[in-house]
């Protein structure tokens, strides 16, 4: 039963996942909100969307190496 595709550790990269796709979302939203002042924002969109989505992408790599994809060498 330890081969089984729904252990803890799938449901954990499943909700990282999410909350990273979530996140990257957040950033994109945020960044093409028309501004309504010339000041800076204080939180620095693009960064944290490429963080966000590098995260995602690691993620779902995990993910398919769970599920018995073999993405390596």
């Amino acid at each position: 039963m330890s081969n089984s595709l729904f252990t803890i550790e799938f449901f954990v990269t499943l909700g990282i996942l999410s909350a990273a796709i979530g996140g990257a979302a957040l950033m994109i939203w945020l960044d093409q909100r028309p501004r309504q002042t010339l000041t800076p924002s204080m939180i620095p969109k693009i960064p944290l969307l490429l963080a966000f989505s590098f995260v995602a992408l690691v993620a779902a790599v995990h993910l398919l190496n769970l599920s018995g994809v073999h993405t390596g060498r």
